[in-house]
């Protein structure tokens, strides 16, 4: 039988420039900014370094120069573990895919307390070699890639036909921007924290049409690390916790681009996903106080929203502009900024998610708390929601 599992800690640093170029004289070293975080994170949860029973890492990203990272880190923390010590890669759900294994390692018992953490490191990459590699993960690398085919074009491609079918404005999908700066001025960890007005975000240069440079993420270095552990050890620490609720994925059998026909808008593995979180938390959409979406660009908020039952088919972007997604709206999102705002470090950006809803549900969200807020729900995708995974997470204590 599976044991319950909860959240007791969590850190990261502010998103933003950390990497160098690599010719610069001084260079910050990951695995230096990362032990930091893990110190941090250990001391929130109230655990002894001795109790930690295994590590499950993203992997960094190609321009990281140390390899074998993970083990490079137990080394360099004097962390022995009984339960694993790995890496895991999946696109933008890399960091989600390390807090889920974490979580599995505690519920299936071969860890009493563990730690998904990890670093994305890319800003002192060259810009040319940055977008010809993103190319290159986008699509098939001898069809799509050829032809320049980049993440915020198949985004791009999404908006154009949401704002066709449901005639939606350009203008309502651009409000998720404003609204993200809201929450992210609100955030110390956040990237970008001056307020904007719909007015700047619409006049800012397009990236690909119909997305401007306000409703796409910027380039971010970031490093995180989560702390789990059986409720039995949550509750013999004696402080606020939260408790892992509902777990869903899917993954449709695409590659982010594919040839066959579909409905774009849908995100139907993100409502399958969500279906299965909520079946096993024994709670319906309606319920969730807040969710912490990985979308990063402005019509990904949008889609995603309606595909997890928050919001109805159709009616995102007028939602967004009308405010029922701000703080202290109906059903606030991202109230971290999301990663337009609060940053988009691509391999630990679902780990920081968590960090927002496990501040959320301790109630430690300051000026951007969600008033009562006890059920909260994070999702992470693979690329273009070809494959979803869904948190339903409960405050207790």
């Amino acid at each position: 039988m599976p044991r319950s599992v909860a959240v007791i800690g969590g850190a990261a640093v502010p998103c933003g420039k950390l990497m160098e170029k690599p010719d610069a004289p001084i260079q910050v070293l990951e695995h230096e900014v990362l032990s930091r975080c893990v110190l941090d994170a250990v001391r929130d949860a109230g655990v002894e370094k001795s109790s930690i029973g295994s590590l499950v890492f993203s992997h960094p990203r190609i321009y990281t120069r140390q390899l074998y990272f993970a083990t490079f880190m137990a080394h360099y923390l004097r962390l022995p573990a009984d339960g694993i010590v790995m890496e895991v890669l999946g696109n933008g759900m890399t960091g989600g895919l390390a807090f889920d294994q974490a979580v599995d390692q505690v519920a299936n018992g071969k860890a009493d307390v563990a730690l998904a953490l990890g670093t994305s490191f890319e800003m002192g990459a060259d810009t040319a070699a940055h977008l010809n590699n993103t190319m290159r993960a986008t699509g098939d690398v001898d069809f799509q890639s050829s032809c320049g085919f980049t993440p915020i074009a198949w985004y791009a491609m999404d908006a154009v036909r949401y704002m066709h079918e449901f005639k939606a404005t350009r203008e309502q999908i651009a409000s998720v921007a404003v609204k993200n700066r809201l929450h992210a001025s609100h955030n110390p960890l956040a990237q970008y924290r001056k307020p904007i007005t719909l007015e700047e975000v619409m006049s800012q240069r397009m990236i690909v049409e119909p997305l401007g440079l306000l409703e796409v993420p910027p380039r971010s270095d970031g490093a995180a690390c989560v702390v789990v552990a059986t409720e039995d050890v949550a509750k013999r620490i004696g402080r606020p916790y939260v408790l892992i609720r509902g777990r869903g994925f899917h993954h449709e059998g695409a590659h982010q681009i594919s040839e066959v026909p579909g409905d774009m808008t849908a995100f139907l593995p993100a409502t399958i996903a969500a279906s299965k979180a909520y079946d096993e938390a024994g709670i319906c959409a309606k319920e969730l106080d807040f969710a912490e979406i990985y979308a990063p660009c402005t019509i990904v908020e949008v889609c995603v929203s309606e595909a997890i039952g928050l919001l109805p088919r159709g009616e995102g972007a007028a939602a967004a502009a009308a405010g029922v997604t701000t703080l202290g709206g109906e059903i606030p999102i991202c109230t971290s900024g999301g990663l337009q705002s609060r940053g988009h470090p691509p391999y630990v950006t679902p780990l920081y998610n968590v960090i927002e809803a496990l501040e959320q549900l301790r109630h430690r969200a300051g000026t951007r708390q969600v008033k009562d807020a006890s059920l909260g729900l994070t999702i992470c995708e693979l690329g273009n929601y070809n494959a979803a995974l869904v948190h339903v997470m409960e405050a207790v204590g």
